[in-house]
């Protein structure tokens, strides 16, 4: 198994309350209640701001030139792809960037945001992919996932443009590159006494993700 597999497998309960929370078994369905889904956008408006940070800290930590290329390619997907999208979808929620940059950020998105940046500052660029993994992988398999459960009704579903912003090629090929990182990383950096530090470390980003996820179900 890649890395990421012995993760998930090392954290499979968790990894399923993930991937398979209510939030996003409603946004299947089309039945989130659209406080909540308004909700979740705003948050992640500044949860986005946050990563995009963790990215430039990944290239800053990083030794090599293709580890910085790397960085900057995931740098440069949130900023131009996924923030971009972000932005003009909310729109179409009633939700201005304007808006979105004047929220206080929640509990929820500090805690996670701050966790990862808090690893990327005081561990190595491992740790720091690590802990950026369920979120960047995460999505993508949900997104995926839901793609293809959705598929008949997609078009109905008020959440669809969401799903395939996740389910698309862009973005799934974001999170094979971050998988790839993941291994080049454990290979040059890694070694297995570091496992269970790193298996932590994921287990602990995936329970700030389903955190994230019952926030918005919260509001309603």
């Amino acid at each position: 198994m890649n890395l990421l597999e012995r993760l998930k497998a090392d954290n499979q309960a968790d990894w399923n309350a993930y991937i398979g929370h209510d939030f996003v078994t409603k946004l299947a369905d089309g039945t989130l209640p659209e406080a909540s889904f308004k909700h979740y956008l705003g948050q992640d408006y500044l949860f986005l701001i946050q990563f995009a940070r963790a990215y430039a800290l990944a290239a800053y930590k990083s030794e090599s030139l293709a580890d910085i290329r790397q960085a900057a390619g995931g740098l440069a997907v949130i900023l131009d792809l996924e923030m971009d999208l972000h932005v003009k979808f909310c729109a179409d929620w009633g939700l201005s960037e304007t808006d979105m940059e004047a929220l206080p950020e929640a509990q929820e998105t500090m805690a996670y945001t701050r966790y990862v940046l808090e690893k990327g500052l005081a561990g190595d660029l491992l740790d720091l992919h690590v802990a950026l993994a369920p979120c960047i992988i995460g999505y993508a398999e949900i997104g995926a996932a839901l793609k293809d459960k959705t598929a008949d009704n997609l078009a109905d579903n008020p959440y669809g443009a969401w799903i395939e912003m996740y389910a698309s090629n862009d973005y799934q090929e974001l999170a094979a590159a971050e998988i790839e990182q993941l291994d080049s990383l454990m290979a040059s950096r890694g070694g297995e006494g570091r496992f269970t530090t790193l298996s932590k470390t994921f287990n602990q980003a995936t329970r700030l993700e389903i955190g994230f996820w019952q926030m918005g179900l919260d509001v309603s």
